[in-house]
């Protein structure tokens, strides 16, 4: 289980949603549109470094959930997801990256697991994974693969 309760239900910086912490490291965040979702453990941690549903990822749209080859964990949020490795650990992937890794297979695509969070890059943003890269151009706003 989650735990219990350490806030009553609260309201979101924005207003637009609601949440909950738990005991147990989790928490609950509602909207309108998302409905509720749970997030915990090294994910929540991430997210929460992350500014929580106001930084780049925005609100769960999922609970944690098995990724696809069944070794690691994900939520998704409404502007990417989070992925955790045993080996490697908990990374975000966001945006146009986000939606490309996602379109190749996520995981279970070539590239594997995020290695990294998404860095500054010439010309735009980039995310490294076990076996490429994904380069965003923020001028063309088209998206780069490239494998090792």
């Amino acid at each position: 289980g989650y735990g219990v309760p350490t806030t009553n239900e609260l309201a979101t910086p924005d207003r637009v949603g609601r949440y909950n912490h738990f005991s147990g490291g989790a928490s609950i965040y509602w909207t309108p549109t998302t409905g509720a979702h749970a997030v915990q453990g090294r994910i929540r941690d991430l997210w929460a470094q992350l500014g929580w549903e106001t930084g780049s990822l925005g609100y769960p749209t999922s609970d944690e959930k098995a990724t696809a080859d069944g070794e690691g964990r994900q939520n998704t949020f409404s502007n990417g997801a989070v992925v955790w490795a045993p080996a490697g650990g908990a990374h975000a992937v966001v945006g146009s990256i986000y939606k490309r890794y996602a379109e190749l297979g996520g995981v279970a695509s070539k590239l594997g697991y995020p290695t990294s969070n998404e860095v500054a890059a010439t010309g735009g943003r980039a995310s490294t994974f076990q076996h490429g890269k994904i380069t965003w151009n923020a001028t063309t706003g088209k998206t780069t693969v490239t494998y090792k």
